[in-house]
């Protein structure tokens, strides 16, 4: 970390990098040494607003520019119209109107249905995230009054405030889906239910609570096995002609004894006369109404009901992962004496044909083939590039070349930020006085900055609740222990990594464990150095500018991140507008350089201060912005503005980008 940087042999800054660029390209640019490079911006596109990754909150002064939007626009336009039919689902079948990209409740502008699914989880899990840190607290007030308390106090004092410990609160997901259902937040993807497939939601995604689905529209409640439309959209034209109640999607989660999955062909059991707090058996009669009639009306209409299955999994809060499986066909349906000898209707669904094939076999199976060692690995060809620098050991993998190349040649691998000759980090703040674990946000300093708060929530090893202008951490002056919760970032690699060789994109990294949104992933280190003193940025691709004080003051049309900075940008203007330092990765580095860029990233910058207070050297960290299964590539956008890169004769250079995200801009710059 940045901070730890001055304990570190500096490092000279003569060395060009000789690994393949992580960047989106297909291979080594051929571009001209004389052509002037663009940097690696730490964040986000320059001159195009950039994304948020926090709760959607209407800030007035971060409006986006006319032309900006316009721009957007034309780009997620052109794929609505590539993406339709994918969307409309099985052709000659009732589905969804169609509508792939819907205008932002905010600002007007058009978006993918995949954009809008993505904005929704995030908004979905910073409310998640808030709700979680108000249990913690929760929880820690009434532990003190149980400290307050001594053994021989009277037992109906105890007994209250063991009893207020003992009465769950309101889960912190459910808690999320009324915070997220608020129409003036615009946060819930589909206000009205649908029937068939949605749009930006694909055969096989998948959901890790029933609250995803329930703010995206899938299914529109936590519990319920059976959603289906009411009467109230009998008025509608589009389902004139239809009986009512009419079912939209059913959940198979293994609740009901009765139920026979076989994949193509399910014997589902209706909703009603389960035990559902007890033995979770059959209790007593069913009835053909809400959610059963519901059924039996698709049945008789012909409609396509979608088709949600559960599976137990560790890597959720509920214990549960969910996979969308497609539209069903509801063929059949009787009531019968269930193995418990009371009436239970039971519906017959067949999937509807040309859909992707089935994925919930390999979601319950094939995720269980992340390697669970390193002799498991294909290609490897280094079992650790730290050198057993990081907690866990990060393996390289190269199925690609042949021979197989390994990333190590010209590259020095350093867990800490290193230092250049000619820079000095300024002097460690004072800290905090807190004993142990800062638990108190009113007084403690370093959560005063933070604007009276902790930034993180303890769950899942630490997760960032919400990007932020700047986080402030406990650092090396603080009286409060190493894992203090406000220290999150400070406590190395948490994942297991795999820096893999991609067929187009050089080198990338992935995880073999599911990562939560909010989790950090790791420092971007390098060499700390000042911009105008980097050699060689023609054949540099791994500079990366700290440009957090240009994403406070909102420069170059970036959208400013919550939290109160007044303190650290009292700068002059003029000298604020370009990053005034940076991180030189391309000789000496960590695992965050072979990163790979995306035009639809799953994790975020996020700049981070500790020992000091100077923004503009802050630590920068990658965070996931999404929760990200196995093997799925990490990726943060680069920030390369379009048309950036001009060559020696004046004309401008382009890149092409080969990230493959539904959305992808074509060009890295």
């Amino acid at each position: 970390m940045v901070g730890d940087a001055g304990e570190c042999v500096p490092v000279a800054l003569s060395v060009a990098p000789t690994v393949a660029p992580a960047a989106g390209e297909a291979a080594p640019p051929e571009v001209s040494p004389a052509v002037k490079a663009s940097r690696r911006c730490s964040a986000r596109y320059e001159g195009k607003q950039r994304p948020y990754f926090g709760t959607k909150r209407p800030r007035p002064d971060t409006a986006p520019k006319k032309e900006i939007v316009k721009k957007r626009a034309r780009m997620d336009l052109g794929l609505m119209q590539a993406s339709t039919s994918d969307v409309n689902g099985v052709p000659g079948e009732f589905s969804a109107d169609g509508e792939v990209g819907c205008h932002d409740q905010q600002n007007g502008e058009v978006k993918s249905g995949f954009v809008q699914v993505k904005e929704t989880l995030r908004a979905f899990n910073s409310h998640y995230l808030h709700f979680v840190q108000e249990e913690e607290q929760r929880v820690k007030q009434v532990e003190a009054k149980l400290s307050e308390h001594p053994k021989d106090s009277k037992k109906k004092t105890v007994g209250d405030t063991e009893g207020e410990v003992k009465r769950a609160s309101k889960r912190p997901d459910l808690k999320a889906i009324s915070k997220a259902s608020m129409i003036e937040n615009g946060s819930v993807l589909c206000h009205e239910k649908r029937i068939g497939h949605l749009p930006g939601i694909g055969v096989g995604q998948q959901f890790y609570s029933r609250a995803e689905m329930v703010v995206l529209g899938v299914h529109g409640h936590w519990l319920n096995g059976i959603d289906y439309l009411g009467g109230s959209y009998a008025k509608q034209e589009q389902y004139k002609g239809y009986t009512f109640p009419l079912a939209v999607c059913i959940v198979l989660s293994g609740m009901y004894e009765d139920d026979s999955d076989n994949a193509e062909d399910i014997v589902y059991t209706g909703q009603g006369g389960h035990d559902l707090l007890g033995s979770k058996q059959q209790i007593r009669d069913q009835k053909l109404e809400r959610g059963n009639l519901a059924l039996k009306n698709s049945c008789e209409c012909g409609s396509p009901v979608r088709v949600v299955r559960g599976h137990e999994s560790q890597n959720s809060y509920c214990g549960k992962v969910y996979t969308y499986d497609g539209l069903y066909k509801v063929v059949k349906y009787w009531a019968e004496k269930g193995v418990r000898g009371f009436t239970v209707y039971k519906f017959n669904l067949k999937r509807l044909e040309g859909q992707p094939h089935l994925t919930t076999n390999q979601v319950y199976f094939g995720r269980a083939q992340a390697p669970r060692s390193i002799s498991d690995l294909r290609g490897l060809v280094c079992e650790d590039i730290s050198g057993g620098q990081e907690n866990i050991p990060i393996p390289v993998t190269n199925v690609v070349d042949d021979p197989p190349m390994v990333p190590v040649s010209g590259f020095l691998y350093q867990k800490s930020m290193q230092l250049a000759k000619s820079l000095k980090l300024p002097a460690n703040f004072l800290g905090c006085q807190c004993e142990g674990d800062c638990t108190n946000p009113r007084t403690c300093a370093c959560a005063r900055l933070n604007g009276y708060d902790f930034p993180y929530v303890r769950r899942d090893g630490g997760r960032l609740i919400e990007a932020k202008a700047v986080v402030f951490e406990c650092g090396p002056n603080c009286r409060c222990s190493l894992s203090c919760v406000n220290r999150i970032s400070q406590q190395g690699l948490k994942y297991h990594l795999e820096v893999f060789r991609t067929p187009k994109k050089g080198w990338g990294v992935r995880s073999w464990d599911t990562i939560p949104s909010g989790a950090p992933i790791c420092e971007y280190t390098g060499i700390l150095t000042k911009t105008d003193e980097i050699d060689n940025v023609e054949e540099n691709n791994y500079i990366f500018e700290i440009d957090c004080l240009q994403t406070m003051k909102g420069l170059d049309g970036r959208e400013r991140r919550p939290g109160d900075v007044s303190l650290l940008i009292n700068l002059d203007d003029k000298k604020s507008e370009v990053a005034e330092y940076c991180i030189d990765a391309g000789s000496v580095g960590n695992v965050a350089r072979f990163i790979n860029h995306s035009c639809q990233p799953n994790l975020f910058v996020q700049c981070i201060l500790s020992s000091h207070h100077d923004i503009k050297m802050a630590k920068v960290m990658l965070f996931a912005a999404d929760t990200i299964p196995p093997l799925q590539e990490l990726t943060y956008d680069y920030g390369y503005a379009l048309d950036s890169v001009v060559g020696p004769d004046g004309s401008v250079v382009k890149l092409p980008c080969h990230c493959g995200a539904v959305d992808c801009r074509k060009w890295l710059y």
